[in-house]
């Protein structure tokens, strides 16, 4: 009488399992350290967006201010100048 015996499957955790585990997690870290660097890149270009926006903003502001200090220049220099010529017809 003899008798068969089964091969048994391994218990546990193979090296190929194992090989396998750490490569999809070596591979998930490397896609999530992508990703942050990412994310860190873009947020530091849009602060340095937004403060170059605030500037082109204030130097709008400041160019109106300018015209309308050089409109009032202008129509103080007629103003003026029309006030001599009629002086000096007189």
């Amino acid at each position: 009488m003899a008798v068969k015996r089964k091969s048994k499957a391994p218990n546990g955790i193979t090296f190929k399992m194992f090989m396998i585990i750490m490569i999809s997690m070596a591979i998930v870290l490397i896609l999530s350290m992508i990703k942050i660097y990412l994310s860190n890149q873009i947020y530091y270009e849009s602060r340095e967006v937004n403060r170059l926006q605030q500037h082109v903003s204030v130097l709008k502001v400041e160019r109106q201010l300018l015209e309308q200090k050089v409109e009032a220049l202008k129509f103080k220099n007629r103003v003026t100048d029309t006030i001599f010529v009629i002086k000096e017809g007189e």
